[in-house]
Protein backbone atom coordinates (compact mmCIF):
# COMPACT_ATOMS: atom_id res chain seq x y z
CA UNK A 1 0.00 0.00 0.00
CA UNK A 2 0.80 3.88 -0.78
CA UNK A 3 -0.85 6.38 0.83
CA UNK A 4 -0.16 10.64 0.89
CA UNK A 5 -0.61 12.34 3.98
CA UNK A 6 -1.57 16.34 3.94
CA UNK A 7 1.05 16.28 0.63
CA UNK A 8 1.45 20.16 -1.09
CA UNK A 9 3.35 21.12 -3.66
CA UNK A 10 3.75 24.95 -4.87
CA UNK A 11 5.31 26.14 -7.86
CA UNK A 12 5.62 29.73 -7.50
CA UNK A 13 2.74 30.97 -5.81
CA UNK A 14 0.37 27.81 -7.70
CA UNK A 15 -0.72 24.97 -5.40
CA UNK A 16 -0.37 22.22 -7.86
CA UNK A 17 -1.60 20.00 -4.72
CA UNK A 18 -2.87 21.27 -1.83
CA UNK A 19 -3.19 18.69 1.14
CA UNK A 20 -3.56 15.62 -0.43
CA UNK A 21 -4.21 12.61 1.46
CA UNK A 22 -5.27 9.66 -0.89
CA UNK A 23 -4.37 5.78 -0.18
CA UNK A 24 -3.87 3.62 -3.03
CA UNK A 25 -4.51 -0.30 -1.80
CA UNK A 26 -3.36 -3.69 -3.38
CA UNK A 27 -5.17 -5.36 -5.67
CA UNK A 28 -6.08 -2.35 -7.66
CA UNK A 29 -5.64 -0.56 -10.85
CA UNK A 30 -5.62 3.57 -10.46
CA UNK A 31 -6.01 5.45 -13.73
CA UNK A 32 -4.56 9.12 -12.87
CA UNK A 33 -6.07 11.57 -14.75
CA UNK A 34 -6.61 15.04 -15.00
CA UNK A 35 -6.42 17.96 -17.25
CA UNK A 36 -3.14 19.37 -18.73
CA UNK A 37 -1.94 21.35 -15.80
CA UNK A 38 -3.27 19.88 -13.50
CA UNK A 39 0.27 17.49 -12.58
CA UNK A 40 -0.32 13.92 -13.32
CA UNK A 41 3.73 13.05 -14.10
CA UNK A 42 4.47 15.56 -11.16
CA UNK A 43 2.60 13.33 -8.81
CA UNK A 44 4.15 10.08 -10.08
CA UNK A 45 7.22 11.66 -9.32
CA UNK A 46 6.51 12.71 -5.76
CA UNK A 47 4.88 8.99 -5.08
CA UNK A 48 8.55 7.99 -6.58
CA UNK A 49 10.59 9.71 -4.31
CA UNK A 50 12.29 11.43 -7.69
CA UNK A 51 10.33 15.02 -6.32
CA UNK A 52 9.96 16.20 -2.75
CA UNK A 53 6.64 18.07 -1.79
CA UNK A 54 6.69 21.45 -0.74
CA UNK A 55 4.72 20.33 2.42
CA UNK A 56 3.72 16.17 3.77
CA UNK A 57 4.76 12.68 3.17
CA UNK A 58 4.33 9.61 1.30
CA UNK A 59 3.84 6.37 3.46
CA UNK A 60 4.75 3.30 2.27
CA UNK A 61 3.80 0.04 3.88
CA UNK A 62 7.31 -1.68 5.27
CA UNK A 63 9.20 -3.75 3.27
CA UNK A 64 7.85 -3.26 0.13
CA UNK A 65 9.13 -2.74 -2.84
CA UNK A 66 8.07 0.02 -5.14
CA UNK A 67 8.94 0.09 -9.41
CA UNK A 68 8.87 3.23 -11.42
CA UNK A 69 9.20 3.32 -15.55
CA UNK A 70 11.88 5.52 -16.55
CA UNK A 71 12.31 7.32 -19.55
CA UNK A 72 15.77 7.71 -19.66
CA UNK A 73 16.62 6.11 -22.85
CA UNK A 74 20.52 6.51 -22.72
CA UNK A 75 21.30 5.49 -19.48
CA UNK A 76 22.02 1.60 -19.33
CA UNK A 77 23.27 1.76 -22.87
CA UNK A 78 26.49 -0.09 -21.49
CA UNK A 79 24.52 -3.04 -19.83
CA UNK A 80 22.95 -6.08 -21.07
CA UNK A 81 18.82 -6.80 -21.94
CA UNK A 82 18.84 -9.45 -19.44
CA UNK A 83 21.11 -7.33 -16.88
CA UNK A 84 19.17 -4.43 -17.35
CA UNK A 85 15.63 -5.87 -17.05
CA UNK A 86 16.93 -7.85 -13.62
CA UNK A 87 17.53 -4.25 -12.50
CA UNK A 88 14.47 -3.59 -11.85
CA UNK A 89 14.95 -5.42 -8.82
CA UNK A 90 17.98 -3.57 -7.49
CA UNK A 91 19.03 -5.28 -4.16
CA UNK A 92 18.62 -9.22 -6.27
CA UNK A 93 21.07 -7.44 -9.00
CA UNK A 94 23.84 -6.18 -6.14
CA UNK A 95 23.38 -9.54 -4.75
CA UNK A 96 23.78 -11.49 -7.96
CA UNK A 97 27.18 -9.24 -8.94
CA UNK A 98 28.47 -9.62 -5.57
CA UNK A 99 28.37 -13.44 -5.61
CA UNK A 100 30.10 -13.58 -8.82
CA UNK A 101 32.81 -11.07 -7.75
CA UNK A 102 33.48 -13.18 -5.10
CA UNK A 103 33.28 -16.91 -6.87
CA UNK A 104 35.87 -15.25 -9.19
CA UNK A 105 38.21 -14.56 -6.50
CA UNK A 106 41.86 -16.41 -6.88
CA UNK A 107 42.14 -16.07 -2.79
CA UNK A 108 39.26 -17.13 -1.64
CA UNK A 109 39.16 -17.01 2.38
CA UNK A 110 36.47 -18.68 4.84
CA UNK A 111 35.13 -15.53 5.72
CA UNK A 112 34.17 -15.27 1.85
CA UNK A 113 32.76 -18.59 2.00
CA UNK A 114 30.84 -17.30 4.74
CA UNK A 115 30.02 -14.29 2.89
CA UNK A 116 29.02 -16.42 0.14
CA UNK A 117 26.59 -18.40 2.08
CA UNK A 118 24.54 -15.70 3.38
CA UNK A 119 24.08 -14.21 0.01
CA UNK A 120 23.02 -17.59 -1.27
CA UNK A 121 20.34 -17.68 1.33
CA UNK A 122 19.39 -14.09 0.21
CA UNK A 123 19.51 -14.80 -3.19
CA UNK A 124 16.99 -18.03 -3.29
CA UNK A 125 14.67 -16.13 -0.76
CA UNK A 126 14.06 -13.58 -3.33
CA UNK A 127 13.78 -16.38 -6.04
CA UNK A 128 16.80 -15.02 -7.69
CA UNK A 129 17.60 -18.65 -9.78
CA UNK A 130 14.71 -18.07 -11.79
CA UNK A 131 15.24 -14.21 -12.12
CA UNK A 132 16.81 -14.67 -15.63
CA UNK A 133 14.21 -17.19 -16.88
CA UNK A 134 11.65 -14.81 -15.32
CA UNK A 135 13.25 -11.67 -17.15
CA UNK A 136 13.64 -13.60 -20.43
CA UNK A 137 9.36 -14.24 -19.92
CA UNK A 138 9.24 -10.14 -19.45
CA UNK A 139 10.76 -9.71 -22.65
CA UNK A 140 9.33 -12.38 -24.66
CA UNK A 141 6.08 -11.01 -23.63
CA UNK A 142 6.59 -7.69 -24.92
CA UNK A 143 8.22 -8.78 -28.37
CA UNK A 144 11.69 -8.78 -27.58
CA UNK A 145 13.62 -12.05 -29.28
CA UNK A 146 15.78 -14.15 -27.52
CA UNK A 147 18.37 -13.14 -29.83
CA UNK A 148 18.64 -9.99 -28.32
CA UNK A 149 18.87 -10.89 -24.69
CA UNK A 150 22.48 -10.66 -24.49
CA UNK A 151 22.73 -7.42 -26.23
CA UNK A 152 24.16 -4.35 -24.96
CA UNK A 153 21.15 -1.88 -25.23
CA UNK A 154 22.92 0.96 -27.11
CA UNK A 155 22.34 -1.77 -29.72
CA UNK A 156 18.84 -1.76 -29.74
CA UNK A 157 16.59 0.50 -31.49
CA UNK A 158 14.62 2.94 -29.62
CA UNK A 159 11.17 1.04 -29.36
CA UNK A 160 12.95 -2.00 -28.46
CA UNK A 161 14.47 0.18 -25.51
CA UNK A 162 11.22 0.97 -24.56
CA UNK A 163 10.25 -2.31 -24.09
CA UNK A 164 13.19 -3.46 -21.88
CA UNK A 165 12.56 -0.01 -19.65
CA UNK A 166 9.24 -1.36 -19.54
CA UNK A 167 10.02 -5.06 -18.77
CA UNK A 168 12.26 -3.63 -15.90
CA UNK A 169 9.81 -2.05 -14.31
CA UNK A 170 7.67 -4.88 -14.15
CA UNK A 171 10.25 -7.11 -12.95
CA UNK A 172 10.23 -8.89 -9.73
CA UNK A 173 6.84 -8.54 -8.91
CA UNK A 174 6.94 -5.01 -7.37
CA UNK A 175 4.47 -4.38 -4.35
CA UNK A 176 3.58 -0.96 -6.06
CA UNK A 177 4.19 0.05 -9.43
CA UNK A 178 4.14 3.31 -11.08
CA UNK A 179 4.07 3.59 -14.73
CA UNK A 180 3.71 7.32 -16.71
CA UNK A 181 2.55 6.53 -20.52
CA UNK A 182 3.86 2.76 -20.69
CA UNK A 183 2.18 2.65 -23.95
CA UNK A 184 4.01 4.59 -26.05
CA UNK A 185 5.91 3.62 -29.26
CA UNK A 186 4.58 0.05 -28.25
CA UNK A 187 3.35 -2.05 -31.42
CA UNK A 188 -0.82 -3.35 -30.69
CA UNK A 189 0.76 -6.98 -29.73
CA UNK A 190 3.01 -5.26 -26.77
CA UNK A 191 0.26 -3.20 -25.38
CA UNK A 192 -1.61 -6.36 -25.17
CA UNK A 193 0.27 -8.47 -23.34
CA UNK A 194 0.68 -5.43 -21.22
CA UNK A 195 -2.99 -5.10 -21.06
CA UNK A 196 -3.00 -8.98 -19.69
CA UNK A 197 -0.63 -8.77 -17.33
CA UNK A 198 -2.08 -5.91 -15.12
CA UNK A 199 -5.28 -7.16 -15.29
CA UNK A 200 -3.75 -10.20 -13.37
CA UNK A 201 -1.24 -8.18 -11.58
CA UNK A 202 -2.79 -8.71 -7.79
CA UNK A 203 -0.40 -5.66 -6.59
CA UNK A 204 -0.88 -1.91 -6.53
CA UNK A 205 -0.35 -0.36 -10.08
CA UNK A 206 -0.91 3.34 -10.64
CA UNK A 207 -0.74 4.67 -14.43
CA UNK A 208 -1.04 8.02 -16.28
CA UNK A 209 -2.09 7.80 -20.32
CA UNK A 210 -3.29 9.53 -22.39
CA UNK A 211 -5.39 5.87 -23.78
CA UNK A 212 -8.10 5.73 -22.96
CA UNK A 213 -8.61 2.17 -24.77
CA UNK A 214 -5.86 1.36 -22.20
CA UNK A 215 -7.53 3.03 -19.27
CA UNK A 216 -10.51 1.38 -19.64
CA UNK A 217 -8.98 -2.28 -20.25
CA UNK A 218 -6.99 -2.03 -16.89
CA UNK A 219 -8.25 0.02 -14.61
CA UNK A 220 -10.20 -1.08 -11.41
CA UNK A 221 -10.03 2.47 -9.70
CA UNK A 222 -9.68 6.68 -11.45
CA UNK A 223 -7.76 9.03 -9.43
CA UNK A 224 -8.88 12.20 -10.48
CA UNK A 225 -6.52 15.42 -10.28
CA UNK A 226 -9.30 17.98 -9.33
CA UNK A 227 -8.94 21.05 -7.69
CA UNK A 228 -6.29 20.89 -6.22
CA UNK A 229 -7.21 17.53 -4.69
CA UNK A 230 -7.60 13.59 -5.73
CA UNK A 231 -10.47 11.95 -5.78
CA UNK A 232 -10.93 7.99 -6.21
CA UNK A 233 -14.02 6.63 -7.86
CA UNK A 234 -14.54 2.66 -8.55
CA UNK A 235 -14.72 1.30 -12.56
CA UNK A 236 -12.73 2.72 -15.38
CA UNK A 237 -12.49 5.86 -17.46
CA UNK A 238 -15.50 5.50 -19.17
CA UNK A 239 -17.57 4.94 -16.22
CA UNK A 240 -15.92 8.00 -14.76
CA UNK A 241 -16.31 10.31 -17.61
CA UNK A 242 -20.67 9.13 -18.14
CA UNK A 243 -21.15 9.24 -14.43
CA UNK A 244 -19.53 12.50 -14.28
CA UNK A 245 -21.64 13.88 -17.10
CA UNK A 246 -24.76 12.03 -15.76
CA UNK A 247 -24.09 14.24 -12.37
CA UNK A 248 -24.12 17.26 -14.13
CA UNK A 249 -27.37 16.44 -16.27
CA UNK A 250 -28.92 16.15 -12.96
CA UNK A 251 -28.09 19.32 -11.37
CA UNK A 252 -29.15 21.05 -13.99
CA UNK A 253 -33.13 19.06 -13.83
CA UNK A 254 -32.77 19.98 -10.10
CA UNK A 255 -36.41 19.95 -9.67
CA UNK A 256 -36.05 16.37 -10.19
CA UNK A 257 -36.95 13.69 -7.32
CA UNK A 258 -34.12 12.53 -5.40
CA UNK A 259 -35.72 8.82 -5.95
CA UNK A 260 -35.69 9.74 -9.77
CA UNK A 261 -32.07 10.46 -9.72
CA UNK A 262 -31.18 7.57 -7.80
CA UNK A 263 -32.90 5.17 -9.79
CA UNK A 264 -31.40 6.87 -13.02
CA UNK A 265 -27.86 6.79 -11.90
CA UNK A 266 -28.34 2.51 -10.53
CA UNK A 267 -29.59 2.09 -14.26
CA UNK A 268 -26.65 3.51 -14.99
CA UNK A 269 -24.23 1.50 -12.88
CA UNK A 270 -26.53 -1.71 -13.29
CA UNK A 271 -24.96 -1.76 -17.70
CA UNK A 272 -21.59 -0.49 -16.82
CA UNK A 273 -21.29 -3.59 -14.16
CA UNK A 274 -22.63 -5.64 -16.63
CA UNK A 275 -19.83 -4.93 -19.17
CA UNK A 276 -17.50 -4.94 -16.97
CA UNK A 277 -14.70 -7.50 -18.47
CA UNK A 278 -11.28 -9.46 -18.01
CA UNK A 279 -11.18 -12.02 -15.72
CA UNK A 280 -10.22 -11.38 -12.28
CA UNK A 281 -11.21 -8.03 -12.56
CA UNK A 282 -14.65 -8.44 -13.32
CA UNK A 283 -16.24 -9.15 -10.42
CA UNK A 284 -14.59 -6.48 -7.75
CA UNK A 285 -15.51 -3.83 -10.63
CA UNK A 286 -18.94 -5.08 -10.33
CA UNK A 287 -18.76 -5.15 -6.71
CA UNK A 288 -17.37 -1.97 -6.09
CA UNK A 289 -20.02 -0.50 -9.05
CA UNK A 290 -22.94 -1.59 -7.00
CA UNK A 291 -22.19 -0.15 -3.68
CA UNK A 292 -22.43 3.45 -5.32
CA UNK A 293 -24.34 5.72 -4.25
CA UNK A 294 -25.34 9.38 -5.76
CA UNK A 295 -23.00 11.23 -2.94
CA UNK A 296 -20.26 9.50 -4.40
CA UNK A 297 -20.11 11.04 -7.47
CA UNK A 298 -18.67 14.81 -7.71
CA UNK A 299 -19.07 16.49 -11.04
CA UNK A 300 -15.55 17.37 -12.34
CA UNK A 301 -14.72 21.31 -12.50
CA UNK A 302 -12.91 20.65 -16.18
CA UNK A 303 -14.84 22.44 -18.81
CA UNK A 304 -15.21 20.07 -21.92
CA UNK A 305 -15.58 21.70 -25.70
CA UNK A 306 -18.73 21.45 -27.51
CA UNK A 307 -17.48 20.03 -30.82
CA UNK A 308 -20.39 19.37 -33.22
CA UNK A 309 -19.69 19.33 -37.29
CA UNK A 310 -23.13 20.50 -39.12
CA UNK A 311 -22.70 20.00 -42.91
CA UNK A 312 -24.25 23.02 -45.08
CA UNK A 313 -25.34 20.53 -47.85
CA UNK A 314 -26.60 16.74 -47.89
CA UNK A 315 -23.62 14.74 -49.73
CA UNK A 316 -25.13 13.01 -53.11
CA UNK A 317 -23.82 8.99 -53.78
CA UNK A 318 -20.31 10.30 -55.97
CA UNK A 319 -17.69 10.97 -53.30
CA UNK A 320 -14.21 10.44 -53.95
CA UNK A 321 -12.58 8.05 -56.88
CA UNK A 322 -8.99 7.65 -56.92
CA UNK A 323 -7.21 6.42 -59.54
CA UNK A 324 -3.60 4.98 -59.82
CA UNK A 325 -1.81 7.38 -57.61
CA UNK A 326 1.93 7.44 -56.66
CA UNK A 327 4.59 9.49 -55.09
CA UNK A 328 7.69 9.10 -54.86
CA UNK A 329 9.83 11.20 -52.18
CA UNK A 330 13.32 10.99 -51.92
CA UNK A 331 13.80 8.04 -53.50
CA UNK A 332 11.57 6.21 -51.73
CA UNK A 333 7.70 5.11 -53.00
CA UNK A 334 5.59 6.25 -50.77
CA UNK A 335 2.36 5.61 -52.49
CA UNK A 336 2.27 3.20 -55.47
CA UNK A 337 -0.98 2.78 -57.83
CA UNK A 338 -3.21 3.19 -55.32
CA UNK A 339 -7.33 3.14 -56.23
CA UNK A 340 -10.19 3.34 -54.61
CA UNK A 341 -13.62 4.81 -54.19
CA UNK A 342 -15.38 6.04 -51.16
CA UNK A 343 -19.18 6.33 -50.60
CA UNK A 344 -21.35 8.48 -49.10
CA UNK A 345 -21.65 6.33 -45.61
CA UNK A 346 -18.00 5.95 -45.68
CA UNK A 347 -15.70 7.01 -41.89
CA UNK A 348 -12.32 6.15 -43.13
CA UNK A 349 -9.62 5.40 -40.59
CA UNK A 350 -6.24 5.50 -42.27
CA UNK A 351 -3.92 3.21 -39.91
CA UNK A 352 -0.49 1.86 -39.06
CA UNK A 353 2.99 3.36 -38.75
CA UNK A 354 3.38 5.23 -41.80
CA UNK A 355 2.76 8.47 -41.06
CA UNK A 356 4.79 10.34 -44.24
CA UNK A 357 2.31 8.16 -46.68
CA UNK A 358 -0.98 8.97 -44.87
CA UNK A 359 -0.09 12.61 -44.49
CA UNK A 360 1.37 12.28 -48.70
CA UNK A 361 -1.93 11.19 -49.18
CA UNK A 362 -4.01 13.87 -47.25
CA UNK A 363 -1.71 16.59 -48.91
CA UNK A 364 -2.45 15.12 -52.57
CA UNK A 365 -6.58 14.90 -51.66
CA UNK A 366 -6.70 18.47 -50.68
CA UNK A 367 -4.64 19.68 -53.73
CA UNK A 368 -1.16 20.45 -51.37
CA UNK A 369 0.92 18.60 -53.55
CA UNK A 370 0.40 16.90 -57.16
CA UNK A 371 1.14 12.98 -57.37
CA UNK A 372 3.70 11.90 -60.04
CA UNK A 373 1.27 9.04 -61.52
CA UNK A 374 -2.94 8.83 -60.98
CA UNK A 375 -5.56 10.57 -60.08
CA UNK A 376 -8.47 11.71 -58.19
CA UNK A 377 -12.23 13.31 -57.96
CA UNK A 378 -14.37 15.04 -55.74
CA UNK A 379 -17.64 14.58 -56.38
CA UNK A 380 -20.05 17.63 -56.87
CA UNK A 381 -21.79 17.81 -54.06
CA UNK A 382 -19.16 17.32 -51.71
CA UNK A 383 -17.30 19.84 -49.79
CA UNK A 384 -13.84 19.52 -47.68
CA UNK A 385 -12.57 20.48 -44.45
CA UNK A 386 -8.74 19.87 -44.22
CA UNK A 387 -6.99 19.61 -40.63
CA UNK A 388 -3.37 19.23 -41.42
CA UNK A 389 -0.83 17.96 -39.61
CA UNK A 390 1.50 20.45 -39.83
CA UNK A 391 -0.34 24.17 -39.49
CA UNK A 392 2.53 26.27 -39.03
CA UNK A 393 1.69 28.35 -41.69
CA UNK A 394 -1.59 29.17 -40.84
CA UNK A 395 -1.02 31.34 -37.44
CA UNK A 396 2.62 32.59 -38.39
CA UNK A 397 0.51 36.30 -38.93
CA UNK A 398 -0.34 39.54 -36.71
CA UNK A 399 -4.25 38.22 -36.46
CA UNK A 400 -6.21 37.65 -33.43
CA UNK A 401 -8.15 34.76 -33.11
CA UNK A 402 -11.55 36.43 -33.51
CA UNK A 403 -9.66 38.26 -37.27
CA UNK A 404 -7.99 34.60 -37.84
CA UNK A 405 -11.48 32.65 -37.64
CA UNK A 406 -14.13 35.03 -39.19
CA UNK A 407 -11.64 35.18 -42.52
CA UNK A 408 -13.31 31.31 -43.23
CA UNK A 409 -16.82 32.42 -42.57
CA UNK A 410 -19.59 32.89 -44.70
CA UNK A 411 -20.85 34.91 -41.67
CA UNK A 412 -18.86 37.57 -40.65
CA UNK A 413 -20.68 38.72 -37.63
CA UNK A 414 -18.06 38.69 -34.80
CA UNK A 415 -20.93 37.56 -32.73
CA UNK A 416 -21.72 34.78 -34.78
CA UNK A 417 -17.93 33.59 -34.70
CA UNK A 418 -17.12 34.04 -31.01
CA UNK A 419 -20.23 31.59 -30.77
CA UNK A 420 -18.03 28.70 -32.15
CA UNK A 421 -14.70 29.72 -30.13
CA UNK A 422 -16.92 29.93 -27.23
CA UNK A 423 -17.64 26.47 -28.09
CA UNK A 424 -14.08 25.36 -27.88
CA UNK A 425 -13.79 27.21 -24.74
CA UNK A 426 -12.06 30.62 -25.88
CA UNK A 427 -14.24 32.89 -24.22
CA UNK A 428 -14.04 36.92 -23.70
CA UNK A 429 -10.35 38.35 -23.75
CA UNK A 430 -9.31 35.27 -25.15
CA UNK A 431 -10.87 36.22 -28.71
CA UNK A 432 -8.10 39.23 -28.95
CA UNK A 433 -5.27 36.71 -28.04
CA UNK A 434 -2.73 36.81 -31.27
CA UNK A 435 -2.90 33.49 -32.77
CA UNK A 436 1.28 33.55 -32.88
CA UNK A 437 1.00 33.22 -29.62
CA UNK A 438 -1.24 30.60 -29.06
CA UNK A 439 -0.32 26.84 -27.39
CA UNK A 440 -0.59 23.57 -29.01
CA UNK A 441 -3.48 22.61 -27.48
CA UNK A 442 -5.06 26.10 -28.51
CA UNK A 443 -3.96 26.05 -31.78
CA UNK A 444 -6.06 22.67 -32.55
CA UNK A 445 -9.11 23.99 -30.95
CA UNK A 446 -9.33 26.88 -33.54
CA UNK A 447 -8.45 24.62 -36.14
CA UNK A 448 -11.48 22.49 -35.53
CA UNK A 449 -13.54 25.84 -34.64
CA UNK A 450 -12.27 26.49 -38.53
CA UNK A 451 -13.55 23.14 -39.45
CA UNK A 452 -16.41 23.57 -37.50
CA UNK A 453 -17.58 26.77 -38.84
CA UNK A 454 -16.96 25.67 -42.73
CA UNK A 455 -20.31 23.43 -42.62
CA UNK A 456 -18.02 21.10 -44.74
CA UNK A 457 -19.57 17.45 -45.35
CA UNK A 458 -16.46 15.33 -45.94
CA UNK A 459 -13.91 15.70 -43.32
CA UNK A 460 -10.65 14.94 -43.67
CA UNK A 461 -8.02 15.46 -40.13
CA UNK A 462 -4.55 14.35 -39.85
CA UNK A 463 -3.71 13.16 -36.32
CA UNK A 464 -5.89 15.71 -34.74
CA UNK A 465 -5.79 14.49 -31.56
CA UNK A 466 -2.48 15.47 -31.11
CA UNK A 467 -1.60 18.42 -28.09
CA UNK A 468 -5.54 17.51 -26.93
CA UNK A 469 -6.53 16.80 -23.35
CA UNK A 470 -8.35 13.76 -22.71
CA UNK A 471 -11.33 16.03 -22.47
CA UNK A 472 -10.92 17.45 -25.38
CA UNK A 473 -10.12 14.14 -26.87
CA UNK A 474 -13.38 12.65 -25.91
CA UNK A 475 -15.54 15.82 -27.28
CA UNK A 476 -13.91 15.08 -30.48
CA UNK A 477 -14.59 11.92 -30.09
CA UNK A 478 -18.09 12.19 -29.57
CA UNK A 479 -18.24 14.92 -32.57
CA UNK A 480 -17.10 12.64 -35.01
CA UNK A 481 -19.12 9.64 -34.12
CA UNK A 482 -22.39 11.82 -34.56
CA UNK A 483 -21.08 14.01 -37.88
CA UNK A 484 -23.42 12.66 -40.65
CA UNK A 485 -20.73 13.41 -43.56
CA UNK A 486 -18.11 11.48 -44.63
CA UNK A 487 -14.41 11.31 -42.78
CA UNK A 488 -11.19 10.54 -43.90
CA UNK A 489 -8.70 10.60 -40.76
CA UNK A 490 -5.65 9.28 -39.38
CA UNK A 491 -5.71 9.23 -35.63
CA UNK A 492 -3.40 7.61 -33.19
CA UNK A 493 -6.23 7.38 -30.48
CA UNK A 494 -6.95 3.71 -30.51
CA UNK A 495 -10.54 4.42 -29.19
CA UNK A 496 -11.24 6.81 -31.84
CA UNK A 497 -10.36 4.98 -34.25
CA UNK A 498 -12.58 1.81 -33.08
CA UNK A 499 -15.73 4.01 -32.33
CA UNK A 500 -15.48 5.92 -35.25
CA UNK A 501 -14.40 4.50 -38.37
CA UNK A 502 -16.41 1.66 -40.38
CA UNK A 503 -13.86 0.82 -42.46
CA UNK A 504 -9.98 0.83 -42.24
CA UNK A 505 -7.25 1.98 -44.74
CA UNK A 506 -3.29 0.90 -44.60
CA UNK A 507 -0.50 1.95 -46.47
CA UNK A 508 1.99 -0.86 -45.95
CA UNK A 509 5.86 -0.21 -46.55
CA UNK A 510 6.16 -0.01 -50.14
CA UNK A 511 3.25 2.10 -50.85
CA UNK A 512 0.30 -0.17 -51.36
CA UNK A 513 -2.90 -0.23 -49.63
CA UNK A 514 -4.95 -2.33 -47.67
CA UNK A 515 -8.94 -1.91 -47.54
CA UNK A 516 -11.08 -3.57 -45.19
CA UNK A 517 -14.40 -2.67 -44.21
CA UNK A 518 -14.63 -3.24 -40.88
CA UNK A 519 -13.72 -2.51 -37.45
CA UNK A 520 -10.18 -1.46 -36.44
CA UNK A 521 -10.39 -4.16 -33.94
CA UNK A 522 -11.50 -6.65 -35.94
CA UNK A 523 -9.33 -5.69 -38.26
CA UNK A 524 -6.09 -6.27 -35.80
CA UNK A 525 -7.37 -9.30 -34.96
CA UNK A 526 -7.84 -10.64 -38.45
CA UNK A 527 -3.81 -10.15 -39.25
CA UNK A 528 -1.24 -10.19 -37.09
CA UNK A 529 1.49 -8.15 -39.03
CA UNK A 530 -1.31 -5.63 -38.73
CA UNK A 531 -0.92 -5.35 -35.13
CA UNK A 532 2.72 -5.11 -35.38
CA UNK A 533 2.83 -2.26 -37.50
CA UNK A 534 0.67 0.24 -35.39
CA UNK A 535 3.08 1.78 -33.01
CA UNK A 536 1.68 4.37 -31.05
CA UNK A 537 3.78 7.56 -30.07
CA UNK A 538 1.31 9.21 -27.59
CA UNK A 539 2.65 13.24 -26.79
CA UNK A 540 4.90 12.83 -23.59
CA UNK A 541 3.15 14.03 -20.19
CA UNK A 542 3.81 17.39 -19.06
CA UNK A 543 6.63 18.21 -16.62
CA UNK A 544 6.31 20.60 -13.69
CA UNK A 545 7.76 23.13 -15.53
CA UNK A 546 5.27 23.54 -18.24
CA UNK A 547 2.03 22.52 -16.43
CA UNK A 548 0.26 25.31 -17.72
CA UNK A 549 -1.15 25.38 -20.91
Amino acid sequence: MISTSNVTLRVGKKALFEDVNVKFTEGNCYGLIGANGAGKSTFLKILSGKLEPSKGEVIITPGERLSFLEQDHFKYDDYLVLDTVIMGNRRLYEIMKEKDALYMKEDFTEEDGIKASELEGEFATMNGWEAESDAASLLNGLGIDTDLHYKYLKDLTGAEKVKVLLAKALFGNPDILLLDEPTNHLDLDAIAWLEEFLINFNNTVIVVSHDRYFLNKVCTQIADIDYGKIQLYAGNYDFWYESSQLIIRQMKEANRKKEEKIKELQEFISRFSANASKSKQATSRKRALEKIELEDIRPSSRKYPYIDFRPNRSIGNEVLSVEGLSKTIDGVKILDNLSFTIGREDKVAFVGGNELAKTTLFKILMGEIEPDEGSYKWGVTTTQAYFPKDSTHEFDNEDTIVEWLTQYSEEKDVTYVRGFLGRMLFSGEDGVKKVKVLSGGEKVRCLLSKMMISGANVLVLDEPTDHLDMEAITALNNGLIKFPGVLLFASRDHQVVQTTANRIMEIVPGGSLIDKTTTYDEYLESDEMARKRQALSVKVEEEIVTEEE
